[in-house]
C-alpha cells in the first residue's frame, strides 16, 4: 500500500466514524449537522478542490464535478445523511480502484527490477562498481554469483547457471560457459563470470525491454480510445439531461410548489451520481494494462493495448522457418566436391568467403572448417543470394543457385538432398556444394496444433529456403501452406497477397526473427519477434516479442489477448446496462441516492475486480 493510499484510507475511516456517530448518537440537530459537515469535508475536500481547479482549467464535465454538484445539492435539500454517504462510498470506490491500478502497475513495473544498479570492472585496487550506462562496448566486466548481469556480452571465462525467468518466464536455469552469449537482466546463480560487453546499455536487452514496457501504455486500443471519447461527450450530455430533469417537469406540474421542485431536483442529483462514467473510464484501460502485465510475466512483451486487441482478430498466421520453427543452429552434413577439387578445399574456401558474416549458415561453415580458413578480401554480399570474395587471389562465389546463374556458372542439381544447399564456385568454375541442415524445434509441432485450437484458420510458411526443404518442414509440422525461395521483398508481396483476401474484421500475424524479417514484421497487422535469439531490427519492428523464442507462446499470447478482450467487453456492457437501467428508474422517481451509489461506486468496483482477472490470464 502506498503512502497516498494509507492517507486516503485514514480519511475514509475518520469520516466513517463521524458519520456513524451522527447517525447513532442522540444529539441535538445542530450537533448532528456539524458531525455530518465535518465528515463530509474530511472525505470530500480533494474532490471539491479538483472540481474547482478543473473548472478553472476549462475541464468542467468530469466525475469530480458530478460528485461535487450531487453531494452539495443533497446538502442544500436537507439530505445530509445521503450527501455524506454518496461522497464516502465514492471515495471508498476510488480507493479500491487506485489499489487495483497500483497492483496492476506493479505487475508490469516489476520488470523494472531488471534495471541493473552497477557493473563491476577490474582495476588495480580490485573491483570497482560503475554505472552500466558508462560502460563502453568491448569492456570486460565481472559478474559475481547472485548478481544481475548488467549488460549484454560474451563470456570470456567462467561457467555458471543463469536464472532467466524474469526475462523469459522459463524457470529452469540456463547453463553457460566460455564463448556463450549472456543477456542483461539475468541473474548469475553460481560461478564467477568475466563478460566482454557487446552492446552499450542503451542498446542492451534490458534497456529495450524497459522501453517497451514504459511505452506500452501510450498505444491505446480501439476500445480504450472509444471509451475516452465516449466519456468526453457522455458527461456533458448527462449533466444537461439532469438539469432538464430538475427544471422541466416542475414547470409543467407544479411551478409554484416547493415540494415538487425539491422532488425533481433530488431525482436530478441522483441522476448525476448514477451517470459518473468512472467504471468505464478506469476498468477498460486497467483490463488492457493487466493483460499486458500478465503476458509479460510469461515472457511475452506486448507493446500496447492496440496490438493486444488486434491479436484477438488474427485468423491467418504466417511464419518464417529458420530460428522460428527450427533452431537456427545449422550444421554441415556433407560436402560434395566436383572433379578436381577436394571436400576440404571446397569447405575451406566457402568458410573463408563467409568469414565476416554472422548468418547461421555462415557460422556453420566456419565451425566446420575450423582452422582451415584463409584470408578473404573484397567481400561483396548480394541480399538473398550469397557472397563473392577474393580468397588467396582466387574469386570465390558462395550462395544459392541464383548467385551462380547470375555469374553465368552452370552447376549440378543438388535439390534431392533435404536441407539448405550452398553452392561454391572457384574462378568461374563450379567447385561443388555443401549440404547444411537445420533441426526443427521440439515444441514446433505442438505449437502449430495449439494455434489451430485457438481458432487460427490458416498457418503459412514464408521462407527463403529451397522449396523442397520448406515443404518437408510444413508436412512434418502440419503447416497449411508453404511459399519458399523468397527474398525479403518477395515475403512482403506474399504477405500482402494473403492480407488482401481477409475480411475487414480479420487480421494476419507474422512471426520471424531475422533482419530480413523486419520489413514483413512491420507490414503485417501484428508482428511477432522471437526475442532471445532474434535480431535487434526484428525486435524493433515487431509489435510483440517472445523473450524465450518458444513458438508455443504464440498461442498463449492469443489466448491472453482474447481473455483480456472478453473481460473488456463484459465490463463495457455490464457498466452501460446497469447505468441505463438505474438512470431510467431514477427519472421516474423509483430510486434514491443509495441506488445511485451502487450504480456508480458499486458497478465501478465490480468492473475493476473483473479487470484484475487479466493479471492472471
Amino acid at each position: 500500500m502506498t503512502k497516498k493510499q494509507k492517507k486516503m484510507l485514514t480519511r475514509i475511516v475518520c469520516a466513517a466514524l463521524l458519520y456513524a456517530l451522527a447517525l447513532l448518537l442522540p444529539v441535538p440537530e445542530p450537533v448532528r449537522l456539524a458531525l455530518f459537515v465535518t465528515a463530509y469535508l474530511i472525505v470530500a475536500w480533494n474532490v471539491l478542490y479538483k472540481a474547482v481547479r478543473n473548472i478553472g482549467n476549462g475541464q468542467v464535465f468530469d466525475e469530480n464535478f458530478l460528485m461535487a454538484v450531487a453531494s452539495l445539492g443533497a446538502f442544500a435539500l436537507g439530505e445530509h445523511s445521503e450527501a455524506v454517504a454518496v461522497m464516502l462510498f465514492y471515495q471508498v470506490g476510488e480507493w479500491f480502484q487506485d489499489y487495483a491500478v497500483n497492483r496492476s502497475r506493479k505487475s508490469v513495473s516489476s520488470l523494472m527490477d531488471l534495471r541493473p544498479d552497477y557493473a563491476n570492472i577490474e582495476t588495480g585496487d580490485g573491483l570497482e562498481q560503475v554505472d552500466p550506462e558508462e560502460i563502453e562496448e568491448g569492456t570486460v566486466i565481472v559478474v559475481k554469483p547472485g548478481e544481475r548481469v548488467p549488460l549484454d556480452g560474451v563470456v570470456i571465462s567462467g561457467t555458471s547457471r543463469l536464472d532467466t525467468s524474469a526475462l523469459t518466464g522459463e524457470s529452469v536455469p540456463r547453463q553457460i560457459k566460455e564463448g556463450d552469449e549472456v543477456i542483461s537482466g539475468c541473474i548469475n546463480e553460481s560461478g564467477l563470470l568475466r563478460v566482454k560487453v557487446t552492446k552499450e546499455f542503451e542498446n542492451s536487452t534490458v534497456a529495450r525491454i524497459l522501453d517497451l514496457v514504459e511505452n506500452s501504455a501510450e498505444k491505446k486500443s480501439r476500445s480504450e480510445a472509444f471509451i475516452t471519447k465516449f466519456a468526453k461527450y457522455y458527461t456533458p450530455v448527462v449533466v444537461f439531461s439532469a438539469l432538464a430533469l430538475a427544471i422541466l417537469p416542475p414547470l409543467f406540474t407544479g411551478i409554484g410548489q416547493l415540494e415538487v421542485w425539491k422532488q425533481w431536483i433530488y431525482r436530478a442529483l441522483t441522476f448525476l451520481v448514477i451517470s459518473c462514467p468512472c467504471a468505464l473510464v478506469l476498468s477498460v484501460p486497467l483490463s488492457f494494462f493487466g493483460g499486458i502485465g500478465g503476458a509479460s510475466r510469461k515472457g511475452i512483451l506486448i507493446k500496447g493495448g492496440n496490438y493486444l486487441e488486434a491479436l484477438c482478430q488474427v485468423k491467418v498466421l504466417a511464419m518464417d522457418k529458420t530460428g522460428t520453427l527450427t533452431k537456427g543452429t545449422f550444421e554441415v552434413q556433407k560436402t560434395v566436391p566436383e572433379e578436381g577439387f577436394s571436400a576440404e578445399e571446397v569447405l575451406a574456401y566457402a568458410a573463408s568467403a563467409e568469414n565476416y558474416s554472422d548468418h547461421p549458415i555462415a557460422v556453420s561453415l566456419k565451425e566446420a572448417a575450423g582452422e582451415a580458413k584463409l584470408e578473404a578480401k573484397d567481400v561483396e554480399e548480394t541480399a538473398g543470394h550469397g557472397v563473392k570474395a577474393s580468397v588467396n587471389g582466387h574469386e570465390v562465389l558462395v550462395g544459392n543457385r541464383k548467385l551462380l546463374e547470375k555469374y553465368g556458372i552452370a552447376c549440378k542439381d543438388a535439390e534431392n538432398d533435404l536441407g539448405t544447399v550452398v553452392y561454391v564456385a572457384f574462378d568461374g568454375r563450379y567447385a561443388g556444394h555443401i549440404l547444411i541442415a537445420d533441426t526443427i524445434k521440439e515444441e514446433a509441432k505442438e505449437a502449430v496444433a495449439a494455434l489451430k485450437r485457438e481458432g487460427i484458420r490458416e498457418t503459412v510458411l514464408l521462407s527463403g529456403d529451397n522449396k523442397r526443404t520448406a515443404e518437408a518442414v510444413c508436412r512434418e509440422l502440419g503447416v497449411d501452406a508453404c511459399e519458399a525461395e523468397l527474398l525479403p521483398a518477395d515475403k512482403v508481396s506474399a504477405l500482402e497477397k494473403r492480407m488482401s483476401g481477409l475480411k475487414e474484421t480479420e487480421k494476419l500475424a507474422f512471426v520471424g526473427d531475422g533482419i530480413n524479417d523486419a520489413p514483413v514484421l512491420m507490414r503485417s497487422d501484428v508482428g511477432i519477434a522471437m526475442g532471445a535469439l532474434g535480431s535487434d531490427a526484428a525486435i524493433e519492428a515487431a509489435d510483440i516479442v517472445l523473450m524465450d523464442d518458444k513458438v508455443t507462446k504464440i498461442a498463449e499470447a492469443i489466448r491472453i489477448a482474447r481473455k483480456t478482450s472478453r473481460i473488456v467487453y463484459e465490463n463495457i456492457w455490464f457498466a452501460i446496462g446497469i447505468k441505463v437501467l438505474v438512470l431510467l428508474l431514477s427519472a421516474f422517481g423509483l430510486t434514491n441516492m443509495w441506488w445511485a451509489v451502487f450504480a456508480d461506486v458499486g458497478v465501478a468496483f465490480l468492473c475493476v475486480l473483473n479487470a484484475m482477472r487479466c493479471l492472471n490470464a
